[in-house]
């Protein structure tokens, strides 16, 4: 088993925020939803381990709140961006 800890953390806090009150004008398709996962892991430390004690040890090392207030920084910048340059044509209201 190969798994990296921050791509289940950011994937998970990614569809947290764009289902909060903050969020709610920011485009929640598939398509903008993994181009947010996939800008965020490009900017943070990947986290792979090789078994369920690496990854629960790595989890709780990140799930720390100062690590948690770094991920949500990119992964705030990253709604951002994908939020003013789609890989989708505009959405009809």
């Amino acid at each position: 088993m190969l798994t990296n800890v921050m791509e289940e953390i950011i994937s998970g806090l990614v569809a947290v925020l764009l289902r909060g009150s903050e969020y709610q004008t920011f485009c929640k398709c598939s398509k903008c939803e993994m181009d947010i996962v996939a800008l965020s892991l490009n900017s943070v430390p990947s986290q792979y381990v090789t078994s369920d004690f690496g990854r629960e040890a790595a989890f709780n090392q990140l799930n720390s709140p100062e690590n948690l207030e770094w991920i949500n920084k990119r992964i705030i910048h990253a709604i951002h961006v994908v939020g003013k340059y789609p890989k989708h044509p505009p959405l009809e209201k």
